[in-house]
């Protein structure tokens, strides 16, 4: 938080409470070194303390340390407090002044944040959306939108969508309606009961909530479940997880685009991008490169190849040539 106009031992004192209350420490150092490559010293940026966070999940880890060695190629100073549990903890930090940019995605945004029912249908006008609301109403800058949109999603086993002929959610919603046992489907809790997870999909596609077989399970058990075809023969994703490919689950057109968009996009308080104009620049290029493909991909390599997500989002900026191994 910004405690405009407060004796300074006052403001420090209320920023500790409130950095104890949202569970987070100072942060700590970028996990490996890194040098200039296309990325060069930015004499505007040289020593400037940059706190950068993320949420607590693969993708976002990986986002989360791109900025930061990004921004220490740059020559800021940066301290790392990525992995905060939870989309409401990190935006209760950003807010509070805690960290100064992390990549957030447009639907949690214009859904979570601001409490937008209503999505957006084209990922360009969503992200006009949130930004101009949010900038409106909370003083956020949201800048440098990448193609990536980690949506939700339904997938199925190939086995599965030829022995249904199931490939978008209409086909999926008619064999609800035909044979809602053939249709057993796992989802995440979240997805569940959030309006733009199955309640959402089933108004939008006209499936009868009590007649679809739905299990509850955790969100990262669908995966395995939906590739077995034992427990679920569909199931509800991230559209980027690394599982997806690795285990040859095949994703359903949402034929009527129900599922809002979500793409990933730099997230800062207007005071942090208003003193810092050239951040946005500098990170610009990481934005355009990042597809669904490239997302997923580096995704894959941490949850099936058990990397690290430090590892794998500097090795792919130095394959780039966007950084150095330092």
């Amino acid at each position: 938080m910004r405690f405009t106009g407060l004796p300074r031992g006052i403001a420090a004192v209320l920023s500790t409470l409130v950095l104890a209350s949202c569970g987070l420490q100072s942060g700590g150092s970028v996990p490996l070194p890194v040098g200039p490559g296309s990325i060069e010293p930015v004499p505007e940026l040289d020593g400037v303390a940059v706190t950068v966070g993320s949420k607590d999940f693969t993708e976002a880890n990986i986002l989360g340390y791109m900025i930061e060695f990004a921004l220490t190629a740059a020559g800021a100073n940066v301290r790392d407090l990525t992995n905060i549990q939870g989309s409401n903890s990190l935006r209760d930090a950003q807010l509070h002044g805690q960290i100064d940019i992390a990549y957030d995605y447009t639907g949690t945004g214009w859904i979570n944040y601001l409490g937008k029912e209503k999505p957006i249908p084209t990922e360009a006008a969503q992200f006009d959306a949130v930004r101009d609301a949010d900038l409106a109403e909370h003083n956020m800058v949201w800048a440098a939108m990448a193609p990536m949109n980690n949506t939700y999603a339904l997938v199925t086993s190939k086995g599965t969508a030829e022995e249904t002929g199931v490939r978008t959610l209409s086909d999926y919603a008619d064999l609800v309606a035909k044979d809602p046992g053939a249709a057993a489907t796992c989802v995440g809790t979240e997805f569940n009961v959030r309006p733009d997870g199955y309640p959402g999909l089933a108004a939008a596609y006209g499936i009868d909530p009590g007649k679809a077989q739905r299990q509850i399970v955790q969100d990262a058990l669908v995966y395995q479940a939906t590739a077995d075809a034992k427990q679920c023969r569909f199931g509800s994703v991230a559209a980027t997880d690394g599982r997806i490919p690795a285990l040859e689950l095949v994703l359903l057109e949402d034929d009527k685009a129900f599922f809002p968009k979500y793409n990933a996009s730099l997230v800062m308080h207007r005071d942090f991008a208003e003193a810092h104009p050239l951040v946005v620049q500098v990170m610009a290029p990481i934005s355009a490169r990042l597809t669904n493909e490239v997302i997923t991909e580096l995704n894959r390599q941490v949850d099936i190849d058990g990397r690290e997500p430090a590892d794998v989002a500097r090795d792919w900026m130095v394959a780039q040539g966007l950084v150095t191994a330092g």
